[in-house]
C-alpha cells in the first residue's frame, strides 16, 4: 500500500479518495481488513479523527463495514449508486410504476389531510399549468411537475416529498420525449384531469383524487407506448 501525503484541505474528502483509489484499485480485496486508524492517519499525514470520517463516508457509499470491537472491513470494491442513479439508468415504464405506488397514495393522504395553504398552493399550481400551455413546452413541463409535486406535498409526508422530488429529473425527461413525440392534447395535456383532481383534493373526496391519478399515469404511460 502506497499513500501519498495530502495538503490541508478539505482534508476528509482526500483522505476518502485516497481510500476510495486504494480499495477501488485493489488494493485492498473485499473481505480485507483495513490497517487501524494510528496506521492509516500516519500514512495520510491526517488525525486520527480525519480517518475516522473519511471511514464514515466511504462506509455510507457501502464500501467499507465497521465492526464493533473488531475493525473495519472491505464490504466492496465499487460504490454503492444511489437512488438518483438508479432513477437515471431504469427503464422509463419502471419509473412510472413506482410513479403510480408513490402519487396514488400520496393523492389519497393529499385528500385526507389538506389544509388551506395545501389547496391555495394547489390552485395557483393549477393556474401556472394552464397559462403554461400557451407558452413553451419547457414552461409547461415544469409547471405539469409542479402541480404534482404539490398534490405529493399535500399529503403532509416529509419522506414521501423528499422520494418525490428524487423521481423530478425522470419525470421530466420522460415528459420531455412525450411531448417531443406526440404533442401536447388541445393546448394543454389533461386539462380537465388535472382541474379535476385539484378539486377531489380541496373538497376531501381521497377515493376520487386517487381515482384520477391513477387514470392520468395511466393514460400518459399508454400515449409513450402508443
Amino acid at each position: 500500500m502506497t499513500l501519498r501525503s495530502i495538503q490541508p484541505s478539505p482534508l476528509v474528502e482526500q483522505a476518502a479518495q485516497q481510500l476510495r483509489e486504494q480499495i477501488t484499485g485493489g488494493a485492498w480485496p473485499v473481505g480485507t481488513k483495513l490497517p487501524g486508524e494510528t496506521t492509516l492517519a500516519a500514512g495520510l499525514g491526517v488525525g486520527r479523527s480525519t480517518v475516522r470520517e473519511a471511514i464514515r463516508a466511504l462506509a455510507g457509499e457501502g464500501l467499507l463495514q465497521p465492526r464493533q470491537g473488531a475493525g473495519v472491513f472491505v464490504l466492496a470494491t465499487e460504490a454503492r449508486a444511489d437512488f438518483g442513479d438508479h432513477l437515471r439508468k431504469a427503464a422509463i415504464a419502471d419509473v412510472y410504476e413506482v410513479r403510480m405506488m408513490i402519487e396514488t397514495r400520496a393523492a389519497r393522504l393529499a385528500a385526507e389531510r389538506r389544509t388551506p395553504a395545501d389547496v391555495a398552493a394547489l390552485e395557483t399550481a393549477l393556474d401556472r399549468r394552464t397559462r403554461a400551455a400557451r407558452r413553451s413546452d419547457a414552461e409547461f413541463i415544469d409547471a405539469d411537475i409542479a402541480l404534482h409535486t404539490a398534490v405529493v406535498a399535500a399529503a403532509g409526508n416529509p419522506v414521501l416529498t423528499a422520494l418525490f422530488e428524487q423521481f423530478a429529473p425522470a419525470l421530466r425527461a420522460g415528459l420531455t420525449e412525450l411531448v417531443r413525440t406526440t404533442g401536447r392534447a388541445d393546448e394543454n395535456l389533461g386539462h380537465a384531469a388535472h382541474a379535476a383532481l385539484v378539486a377531489a383534493v380541496s373538497e376531501g373526496n381521497p377515493d376520487r383524487a386517487e381515482t384520477l391519478v391513477s387514470e392520468e399515469i395511466a393514460a400518459t404511460t399508454l400515449r409513450r407506448l402508443a
